[in-house]
């Protein structure tokens, strides 16, 4: 009798890891590669796009339109991705700060389940990466040309460390991916992580891509020229595409070799010419540097297809954050404007998910981890913050957010922290202008201040209409759902004022 309770016991088993049938998956990123340089977005750039694997992903699977992080800077992001937590929860708070080894993540819950977990390629987080059977990371950000790579044996925890690999980091990311899923038991599911440092400042690109885009004159954003932030209505400088200029013209005085196609002139040029210059040169290094990125996600699909690997994998390749590429004048991210937050976003996975499909519900960083165990068919740890979007892609009944919560810590004079809510129409920021004591922060406060865009009317967060008394009922609802969704996130540090 007891044998066959067994035996009927193994059966039950059996039938349910059947049903699961366990994907493999690959999770691919790269560092500030916006929505505005993928071309599968539209935009003013999409026919200067090297894109072939990101049309290839999203012609098989879907894209994202509305996914956004809740902090936009690398190490937060990543951290958010990993554990499925707002950076006050998981203790990632700006980019000083490293993920605690303990603290659980999603490798860990996979690898836990029977995955075969490995990530290649950028880190970031300082501490050696737990939850992996094989690392093989920068260090710190890590170069373009001829990287450092660390791994178990030559670990030590920071920036530095790690043996040197001749050829571009992009590449070698590639190469180093197909070479552990080489390696790997086909008889066991994998999670593998690959990570690339482009299109990361100084958006360096490898010998074959240097003429790409040759003598073209990029279109420009109708809001490059906002020389003056009250133009509309904002209080802050922020990161402005003179930043760059300065940076070029400094190495190509001093010859350090950190910026690519120098030299750089802007000698007897005005305030407008020189920001003119200085955005054709970035354009066009940034989506050279897109493109090796581009190279290596077609590599990867290719060998996936060769060994008939692809069908029961799940592919993403997204970006930890966007980044501005000229519009309001500024480069970098870090704000909770569109061009910054959202997250550019494809998956394909052909034994389930729909094909050329795009879906606009709302959805944050801290859901990814949970959609990833969703599919394979793992209970979500409490720890985790997000929901499973995978219904959102299947087009089932589907629970979708209304608003999204941001907060950025990392204060500065020239870009405060601040914290905000979005819903599909409408945002509401507040730039409170203080550090908190957090770690790599500006001890000096700036004064407080609203911003409220309607983004149906106004996609480009041209006009900050926090004063417009037409829509004085929609902010004072906004900020009352403000307040209800910091609290949802667990984040009470900081009271919410009344707007004044």
């Amino acid at each position: 009798m007891k044998k066959v309770l067994l035996l009927i016991a193994f059966l039950v088993v059996s039938c349910k890891n059947d049903e699961i049938n366990h994907p493999n998956i690959l999770f691919i990123m790269s560092d500030d590669h916006t929505s505005q340089s993928w071309g599968i977005y539209g935009g003013i750039l999409k026919d200067y796009v090297k894109n072939d694997g990101i049309k290839r992903l999203a012609k098989s699977g879907v894209v994202l339109e509305n996914l956004f992080c809740t902090n936009a800077i690398c190490v937060p992001s990543r951290a958010s991705i990993l554990t499925g937590q707002y950076s006050h929860v998981n203790g990632v708070y700006n980019l000083p700060d490293a993920l605690d080894p303990d603290s659980l993540n999603v490798a860990k819950v996979l690898k836990n389940n029977g995955y075969q977990t490995s990530i290649v390629g950028k880190w970031h987080l300082k501490k050696e990466p737990s939850g992996f059977d094989y690392y093989k990371v920068l260090p710190g950000q890590g170069l373009y040309n001829d990287p450092y790579f660390k791994t178990k044996e030559n670990w030590e925890d920071g920036s530095r460390g790690g043996e040197k690999e001749k050829g571009f980091s992009a590449d070698i990311i590639g190469d180093s991916s197909i070479e552990w899923l080489k390696k790997i038991d086909n008889k066991r599911p994998f999670f593998l992580m690959t990570h690339f440092k482009a299109t990361h400042e100084p958006f360096d690109y490898p010998e074959r891509n240097k003429d790409l885009n040759k003598d073209v004159v990029f279109p420009e954003p109708s809001s490059l020229y906002e020389f003056d932030p009250e133009d509309s209505g904002r209080k802050h400088i922020g990161q402005i595409v003179e930043n760059l200029t300065e940076r070029w013209v400094n190495d190509t005085k001093n010859k350090t070799g950190r910026y690519p196609g120098l030299p750089f002139s802007v000698d007897g040029l005005n305030k407008r010419e020189i920001r003119t210059k200085t955005y054709q040169k970035f354009i066009g290094d940034f989506l050279k540097s897109g493109a090796a990125i581009d190279d290596n996600i077609v590599k990867i699909l290719d060998y996936l297809e060769k060994e008939n690997m692809i069908d029961n994998t799940i592919i993403i390749y997204t970006s930890d954050q966007g980044y501005f590429l000229g519009e309001h004048g500024y480069m970098d991210k870090r704000w909770f404007y569109e061009e910054s937050a959202r997250m550019p976003f494809v998956i394909s996975y052909p034994q389930k998910l729909p094909k050329e499909k795009r879906i606009d519900d709302l959805i944050l960083n801290i859901d990814i981890p949970s959609l990833l165990l969703d599919f394979a068919g793992i209970t979500l740890p409490e720890s985790f913050q997000g929901y499973s979007f995978k219904n959102n892609l299947l087009n089932n009944s589907h629970k979708s957010r209304e608003y999204i919560y941001y907060r950025y810590w990392q204060h500065d004079i020239k870009r405060p922290a601040h914290l905000g809510i979005r819903s599909k129409k409408f945002k509401l920021i507040y730039n409170y202008g203080d550090g908190l004591g957090t770690s790599g922060t500006n001890k000096t406060k700036t004064s407080p201040n609203w911003e409220f865009y309607d983004l149906v009317v106004d996609p480009g967060e041209n006009t900050n209409n926090i004063d417009n008394p037409i829509y004085k009922d929609k902010i004072d609802f906004l900020h009352k759902q403000l307040i209800i969704e910091k609290r949802k996130a667990k984040d009470f540090e900081l009271k919410i004022p009344d707007i004044t």
